[in-house]
């Protein structure tokens, strides 16, 4: 397989969020676009963090309808921010891709947002976005 740079791997344009959003959009968001990790900006659209359906999931669940002491949706007003993991770990686009496996298996992550030199959002690579390169390069997509 010939070497591959970040830019090649990527899903681009980056879907982001910003950090006061809350979780409920971030959660329709997701769920819209199909997308299980969204990276986080300030207002300068600067990385400062990154959310999974995870962790969308997690900060969601104390809201079940089922539960008789849950609050009610109009309060979910809780800001990604405060569910965010940060710092976040991300490459360059001129990063080659076996450094970005490598930094993807010793984190045990599945995806990490690629940013420019302005640390802004340009793309994100995932584990599927790598396996889509696999089955290209043995000629099966």
């Amino acid at each position: 397989m010939q070497p591959y740079l970040a830019r090649d791997v990527m899903t681009s344009p980056a879907v982001t969020i910003r950090w006061d959003a809350t979780v409920l959009e971030a959660s329709a968001l997701m769920e819209e676009r199909n997308i299980r990790r969204l990276p986080v900006v300030d207002e300068e659209n600067v990385l400062i963090g990154i959310i999974s359906d995870g962790d969308v999931r997690e900060a969601l669940s104390i809201y079940n309808l089922t539960n008789p002491y849950a609050p009610d949706q109009d309060e979910i007003l809780l800001a990604v921010d405060e569910i965010m993991s940060a710092p976040v770990h991300a490459v360059g686009p001129e990063e080659h891709l076996r450094q970005v496996i490598r930094l993807m298996l010793d984190h045990k992550i599945g995806g990490v947002p690629v940013v420019d030199a302005q640390h802004h959002p340009v793309g994100v690579i995932t584990e599927s976005d790598i396996f889509r390169l696999i089955l290209r390069e043995w000629g099966e997509d």
